[in-house]
């Protein structure tokens, strides 16, 4: 089972890239916070009106006529400019330049900013073999991506201790869709697999690895309910867990596959790796015992709350191609779109992202269960006025 962000969010958990970033600008409570960003005010101000960096810029602007807004900028021009210069003084100074490159840019989940960062790495790799001198360094913005992974892990480190209820958030739904047996209709199979898969005994679930990407204990909590199910479960944090000295987080991108990669990997500096998931995956065990359960036998994989986006790349594509995959069934998010007033889900969506990890698109097709045997992780409800 692969569990990604969007199984915390079905236990209403504020997980999202959108929570943490907004609960750090609520947190920004006056002219004196120096974090991420620091500001240039004449005077000492307090912010009080603010849920999120639109309004808090908004909030700036006002305090004088002379301060003007650009995107995300706020700043007043010198009392003697200077022709052909720029004449500008910013009022919020972005310490952090990955930050600043994050809040400029239309950021909506956690693999947009894996994606930001491997594009600024590779755009950096361009810019050293042309030698040109860019502003933001590759150990700068390393030093700025760690910064950003290590507020993001003492939020939630925070968000847990503060609000997590296991009695109020576990599902009953998530309970039956963890224990579910295999099915028959789950498979493809041609002439020569006719003989094993019209063996019932070969449905039976012996074991299951639950594989997750996430940094939280929601599925470790679901230990006693899938234990009544009499098959041996194994826990595998394939990027560590929060707050653990043993398994620290890993955050940083893994796609290998892409052309550009080579480009990277010839640069002589290590700085270029350092935040490349394959590389960390060799600080623990967890990539090695995840091998060893896929080379182990037939399997098959179920989705649950995972985009299958590419910054996983060279991992999921290693379990998907895998020949002992069988199938892989999809767990989709459902939700009310507003604009239509229908029930929508992301099943497409999840779908076009795996189908970017197979370089046989024939196996592909045969892997992925069909949609009339796949079902919502947990089902949309609408609620009566």
């Amino acid at each position: 089972m692969i569990i990604g962000n969007g199984f915390d969010l079905a236990h209403g958990l504020p997980t999202r890239y959108s929570d943490f970033i907004e609960d750090y600008w609520r947190n920004v409570k006056d002219s004196n916070h120096n974090g991420l960003v620091s500001f240039n005010l004449d005077n000492f101000v307090e912010f009080k009106n603010h849920k999120n960096i639109d309004e808090l810029i908004d909030e700036i602007a006002k305090i004088k006529n002379i301060y003007k807004r650009d995107g995300i900028e706020v700043y007043k021009i010198k009392e003697n400019p200077t022709p052909l210069a720029n004449n500008r003084i910013q009022i919020i100074n972005y310490k952090n330049k990955f930050f600043k490159l994050m809040s400029s840019e239309s950021i909506e989940n956690w693999v947009d900013i894996k994606n930001l960062y491997y594009k600024t790495l590779k755009e950096r790799a361009k810019g050293e073999l042309q030698n040109q001198n860019y502003i933001l360094g590759i150990k700068q913005l390393n030093e700025d991506f760690e910064e950003i992974k290590n507020l993001f892990e003492s939020y939630l480190i925070r968000v847990f201790e503060e609000s997590y209820n296991w009695e109020k958030i576990k599902n009953d739904e998530i309970i039956q869709n963890l224990i579910e047996d295999t099915k028959f209709n789950d498979f493809s199979f041609d002439i020569k697999q006719e003989e094993y898969f019209n063996n019932l005994d070969n449905f039976s679930i012996e074991n299951t690895t639950l594989l997750s990407f996430n940094y939280t204990k929601t599925v470790f909590d679901y230990s006693e309910e899938i234990l009544k199910s009499k098959f041996d479960i194994y826990y595998n944090y394939i990027h560590g867990k929060i707050d653990s000295k043993d398994l620290p987080i890993i955050f940083g991108f893994g796609d290998e596959m892409d052309k550009e990669y080579q480009l990277i990997e010839d640069i002589d500096d290590n700085e270029y790796l350092k935040n490349f998931k394959s590389i960390q995956y060799l600080e623990h065990s967890n990539y090695k015992n995840l091998y060893s359960f896929i080379e182990s036998g037939p399997f098959q994989v179920f989705i649950m709350g995972h985009s299958c986006g590419l910054s996983d790349r060279t991992l999921l594509s290693t379990i998907f191609e895998n020949e002992n995959c069988l199938s892989m069934k999809v767990f989709y998010y459902q939700y009310l779109d507003k604009q239509t007033n229908k029930i929508k889900d992301n099943y497409t969506e999840i779908t076009q992202n795996i189908s970017r990890h197979f370089k046989d698109k024939k196996m592909l097709r045969k892997k992925v269960v069909e949609k009339r045997h796949c079902k919502p992780l947990i089902k949309f409800q609408e609620t009566k006025s």
